[in-house]
């Protein structure tokens, strides 16, 4: 499994996609936050990290699957899932490395993001100062959500040799799983009380619960839940499409 973590990662930062989608999703939340006025804390008039923390999601919609999207197209198009095969690896040693490595890269653009918790703190009055419990709170959520597209993408790119079909699968998949069924409790016709369970299934329901700086265990649980479903489809996609090949 630390074989293929370190394969992932080295690929990754070989090739001028993987910084490119770096480089825009750090420049993409310094426009939102600083720059794009619907959006720009300097036009909100608060110093506060929560319009981050609306936009984040959003990108991190963009980043995850782009990310994701050659994790097994790729392995699938030049042939070399067979080569993998013959290692003493186990199909899940392979998913877990490909999954534990798409987590520290997204960690690693998440880091850069801390300077605005320092950059906004500065911008407060001498006796105000931010909700530190929520901005952690913040940060876990964005943790788990990000991990939940990760799982969701490596499965996606697990069901076609096409980076660009896994990417645009991934997308759709992530989205209707983070904003979907909350856009659906919004209709009419679920507004006698099943409008607040349908949220529930949800990913924006639990992200905004977290968000809020108490870490509640059915959020935990409910994003550990998604993420083990999808890595358990992605071992049944992988064996179905090795055996059968």
């Amino acid at each position: 499994m630390r074989s293929i973590f370190i394969k992932e990662i080295n690929s990754f930062f070989s090739s001028i996609v993987g910084y490119v989608a770096l480089l825009v999703f750090l420049i993409a939340c310094g426009l939102f936050l600083w720059i794009i006025p619907e959006y720009s804390i300097l036009r909100y008039g608060y110093a506060s990290m929560d319009r981050f923390f609306e936009i984040a999601p959003w990108l991190l919609l963009l980043l995850v699957p782009s990310v994701t999207m050659r994790s097994f197209a790729d392995e699938f198009r030049t042939g070399t899932i067979e080569w993998l095969s013959t290692k003493p690896l186990t199909d899940l040693n392979i998913i877990m490395g490909k999954y534990l490595a798409t987590l520290a890269l997204i960690l690693f653009a998440l880091l850069p993001t801390l300077i605005y918790v320092y950059t906004i703190g500065s911008l407060t009055l001498p006796d105000i100062t931010l909700d530190s419990g929520a901005i952690i709170g913040s940060y876990i959520g964005l943790f788990f959500l990000a991990a939940t597209f990760a799982a969701v993408g490596i499965f996606c790119s697990s069901l076609t040799a096409n980076q660009v079909v896994g990417f645009l699968i991934a997308l759709l998949a992530c989205y209707l799983l983070y904003t979907g069924f909350e856009q659906l409790s919004k209709l009419p016709k679920f507004s006698d009380g099943i409008d607040y369970y349908l949220s529930m299934i949800g990913m924006e329901f639990h992200y905004n619960s977290i968000s809020r700086g108490f870490i509640d265990l059915r959020d935990v649980v409910y994003f550990l839940s998604i993420i083990i479903l999808f890595i358990s489809l992605t071992r049944f996609s992988l064996n179905s499409r090795t055996k059968g090949a």
